[in-house]
């Protein structure tokens, strides 16, 4: 029974690993702007497809740094032209606003790779196969939990112990009074997109070594379970998102191999189809979630003063 549901915990602790990586980009953005940032997942696909160009045109050493500092740059780009601008208007403004980038961004990768499956480069070391506990798998499941964890805790750290970080808290908890403390706020919100976009960038590299398959939709899917583990963990806690990530991966992971597990173990005969559901697992999550916790896991309990 171990030895068959261990592969699937191991890649969903390596999925969780890399849904996070997303879903701090929606918890940083949230915790300060009070925005769900919808062109998230976009910009993780773009990563991908950058890699996908970069990679056939120049060696890996310089195609790897050059597409995170695009893809930053990109952050940085969407922040300034599409919700500074908006920093007054009403929330559901700024919200259709990145509604409206993402299909943008989703239908200028259409055009431009006319809607084609492209395969992501095959990067030395990370994806190489090797033996882990009697199992046979690529190097990117191991490592990518524990680069997760490293990368989460230098972020901590950052916020904790730096004057950026200091401002980012005291944005999150009071973006007017902030302000009249002299705080630049223009530079605290770029800071977060920055920091986000970076850790998308990182984590499509991982994910797409994973699975090579990238398509001006790959990032839809990835972006709304990395957004509904925020939510589950509590939509502006990084460690609950992390958490919350973390959970989804491995229980969509065991989902995925149900039927297996079963047939192994003797519990059915033939393939039911457990698979199919692994996506809506997630949404039923958040469904329940909203519904008897919706602060999530970690989040703090807000009250509206009159």
């Amino acid at each position: 029974m171990g030895k068959t549901i261990l592969p699937y915990i191991i890649s969903g602790i390596s999925v969780g690993g890399q849904y996070a990586l997303i879903a701090i980009g929606y918890t940083m953005v949230y915790g300060i702007l009070r925005l769900i940032n919808f062109a998230h997942g976009d910009v993780f696909m773009v990563a991908g497809l950058m890699m996908v160009y970069m990679a056939a045109a120049m060696p890996l050493y310089i195609a790897i740094p050059l597409m995170i500092v695009l893809t930053v740059l990109l952050g940085f780009l969407i922040e300034r032209v599409a919700y500074r601008p908006l920093r007054t208007a009403p929330r559901m403004s700024v919200m259709i606003s990145a509604i409206g980038v993402s299909y943008l961004i989703q239908n200028l990768a259409l055009y431009i790779t006319g809607g084609l499956n492209k395969n992501y480069p095959s990067i030395p070391w990370i994806s190489d196969r090797v033996h882990v506990l009697g199992l046979e798998t690529s190097r990117v499941t191991i490592i990518t939990p524990f680069l997760t964890l490293l990368l989460v805790v230098l972020l901590v750290l950052l916020i904790n112990h730096t004057k950026i970080g200091m401002a980012m808290r005291a944005v999150s908890l009071n973006f007017e009074t902030s302000q009249l403390m002299g705080i630049r706020i223009n530079n605290v919100i770029s800071a977060t997109f920055i920091i986000g976009t970076f850790l998308a960038a990182v984590g499509s590299m991982l994910f797409f070594t994973n699975y090579p398959g990238v398509v001006p939709t790959s990032g839809a899917m990835p972006g709304l379970k990395a957004f509904v583990a925020a939510v589950f963990g509590g939509i502006g806690s990084i460690p609950g998102a992390v958490i919350g990530a973390f959970i989804i991966g491995v229980a969509e992971s065991l989902i995925k191999g149900l039927d297996t597990i079963l047939i192994v173990n003797g519990t059915i005969t033939e393939q039911i189809g457990f698979a199919t559901f692994s996506d809506a697992f997630t949404f039923v999550l958040l469904i329940i979630v909203l519904v008897f916790k919706p602060t999530g896991l970690f989040g703090e309990k807000t009250t509206d003063k009159v």
